[in-house]
């Protein structure tokens, strides 16, 4: 078993395409995946799960990913996070001035 803190810091938190991506990420793995924001704990392969626990930007999510793959299955989250789910952080204005 692994754990870990994840810092969600992409500007509109885990809404419905990073807990997407969260999902089908996780989905790869044999490894069981919780996933805990204060005292609520849910699967990590449920996107309805995920939604739930109403993360936004600067939540720090507690992870525990247990199972033969488990050490992979955490690298992988983390460098997700890192990546900020892949979006672009520029908003309309910054577009408008080059």
């Amino acid at each position: 078993m692994i754990e870990c803190e994840l810092k969600i810091e992409n500007r509109l938190g885990l809404h419905a395409r990073p807990a997407s991506l969260f999902v089908r990420t996780t989905n790869r793995f044999k490894s069981k995946i919780r996933v805990i924001k204060d005292n609520m704990e849910v699967d990590g392969k449920s996107i309805m799960g995920l939604l739930m626990l109403a993360a936004p930007m600067g939540t720090v999510l507690k992870v525990i990913a247990d199972g033969e793959d488990e050490a992979n299955l955490v690298e992988t989250l983390r460098n997700l996070f890192a990546s900020k789910f892949g979006e672009n952080h520029e908003g309309p204005e910054a577009k408008a001035n080059p």
